[in-house]
């Protein structure tokens, strides 16, 4: 069976993707530039591996920037203590690879081909790995099946798969179990995901639920965010600051809403408003609403800064800075297809208020019930919770403590991640 789907997915499969992704990108740009940017793909990879030292290699793939970032402290911890291992990070999308080229604790960086059988068997050659690392969910079959076919050890990691997943229709299911029966390691966020790991039937991986990195990761962060002032202690220094980040517009009414009335009630509050795109027609679209309930003053105009009650962030890269600012925190998405990452504000011991549309993550509920954060359904919720935690200082503080203590808690997932890479590394082939 394992042979037909190898062949049905090359000869069939594959064609169909390649056809459709080549159309897609006529009216697509993210596709368009993920299909420009793999030109000259192996003549770039192979000058580069040209140029890299002696040592064990270890290739990381990643499908784009989030998926990297969970990549980042394996990396870290694994070059401290291995210096002379050679990192090679792929990626498939466009934003991923352009937004990681200058990331120094890889030693190459690329894109991954596309996932035909001779594009596969082309890029292992070229980056000879002594052990392949695929994170959370992009596992592309041509390339794992190469991997396997030359006995070199393949582990996910932050592996995760709900129970309604598609892969686990029964005809795809089978397919599945081919792909996944090729892994060494399939080392799970939680027990619930090794769970439905072990639905697929697999007899040649080590399971085991060692927790996310994305923790450690945002612990990491946040250390480093710490260090840097980006707004005036002259603006914040006596202030209530309340850092609604990667809002839509959907977000945006609710919280433009409620804190018009808040705006009047406490005199020391002030709102910084982190759009998810602060694309130059959402801007305006924003301030003008903006101008009809208070005064606003956008983050590159800070050095003009005049008491204006809310700031509009217009850069991009600099939330988790904010999030260093705040008394409280909001979390965009929950108001519209589903919410933001809850960690990067929690880390920062805040209460952290969210919408209803949350479920897309485990965090948020998690963090509700540890008593970190808080649902709100409507603006009028919204309201009561903000008000309520900017008026009880002891609520606030109870609440923050609550959200960094979540996040602590759940720190370590790349040092039970190591155990199973480090052996690896020492075998002698």
């Amino acid at each position: 069976m394992k042979l037909f789907w190898k062949y049905t997915y090359s000869i069939v499969v594959i064609p169909l993707l390649w056809a459709t992704l080549r159309l897609l990108g006529l009216v697509n740009p993210k596709i368009r530039r993920g299909i420009l940017g793999r030109r000259g793909l192996f003549a770039s990879l192979t000058q580069q591996m040209k140029k890299l030292p002696q040592g064990k290699r270890v290739w990381f793939h990643s499908s784009s920037m989030g998926e990297f970032e969970q990549a980042k402290p394996i990396i870290l911890a694994l070059k401290q203590r291995h210096p002379d291992v050679r990192v090679i990070a792929s990626f498939f999308s466009p934003s991923g690879y352009e937004h990681s080229k200058k990331y120094p604790f890889a030693d190459v960086i690329t894109y991954l081909p596309f996932d035909t059988k001779a594009g596969a068997r082309q890029f292992i050659d070229a980056i000879h790995p002594d052990a392949a690392v695929m994170v959370r969910y992009d596992v592309w079959p041509n390339h794992i099946w190469e991997l396997e076919q030359r006995h070199i050890p393949i582990l996910i990691a932050n592996a995760t798969m709900r129970r309604q997943s598609k892969r686990r229709i029964p005809l795809v299911r089978n397919f599945h179990h081919h792909v996944y029966n090729a892994l060494t390691d399939i080392l799970t966020v939680s027990r619930e995901d090794a769970d439905v790991f072990a639905t697929f039937t697999l007899n040649k991986p080590t399971m085991q639920a060692i927790g996310d990195t994305r923790y450690d990761q945002v612990v990491i962060r946040s250390t480093e965010a710490r260090k840097r002032r980006i707004i005036s202690e002259s603006i914040v220094g006596d202030k209530q600051v309340i850092v609604a980040g990667s809002t839509w517009p959907e977000d945006e009414s609710v919280i433009l809403t409620a804190t018009a009335k808040l705006l009047d009630e406490v005199p020391n509050l002030l709102v910084i408003l982190v759009p998810h795109e602060p694309t130059v027609e959402h801007l305006e679209d924003l301030e003008q609403d903006l101008a009809r309930k208070t005064t606003h003053i956008r983050f590159s105009g800070l050095n003009e800064y005049q008491g204006e009650r809310v700031i509009v962030v217009d850069s991009i890269g600099i939330l988790l800075i904010l999030y260093a600012y705040a008394d409280i925190a909001y979390i965009g998405g929950s108001f519209r297809q589903g919410i933001h990452n809850v960690l990067e504000a929690a880390v920062f011991g805040i209460p952290v208020v969210f919408g209803p549309r949350h479920r897309n993550s485990q965090e948020p509920l998690q963090l509700v019930e540890r008593g970190g954060g808080f649902v709100v359904s409507d603006t009028d919720d919204l309201y009561r919770t903000f008000k309520n935690l900017l008026e009880d200082e002891t609520a606030r503080s109870t609440a923050g403590k609550r959200a960094a203590q979540f996040v602590q808690s759940n720190v370590g997932a790349t040092e039970k991640f190591l155990k199973h890479l480090e052996p690896y590394l020492t075998e002698k082939k």
